[in-house]
């Protein structure tokens, strides 16, 4: 079943924080990873439990993509931040973050 994905404004953020090349690369992801099967955990998809971003995580290359199912649509999926990789450490926007 295909899911919403809704994209929260400080996700867009985010996602406005990457050159453009970047930008496409996390959005092929979120259509990829996201549209279908949002919460069945895979290579790429992985249920993160409690922790102060999100519940869920979608990997893409060195790039993170956290979100949440929708509180208002059964079917779908909200992302609330997105960041990417350095080894074991977590950059939103530049920023390190501490999952």
């Amino acid at each position: 079943m295909p899911y919403t994905v809704i994209i929260t404004p400080d996700a867009r953020e985010d996602i406005r924080y990457f050159r453009p090349y970047e930008q496409r690369i996390i959005s092929q992801g979120i259509r990829t990873y996201l549209t279908n099967d949002a919460f069945v955990e895979s290579k790429h998809r992985k249920n993160l439990g409690e922790n102060t971003i999100a519940p869920w995580e979608v990997r893409v290359e060195h790039y993170r993509i956290f979100y949440k199912p929708d509180d208002e649509d059964v079917n779908g999926v909200t992302i609330v931040s997105v960041g990417h990789k350095e080894h074991n450490q977590l950059y939103i926007r530049g920023r390190k973050v501490q999952l």
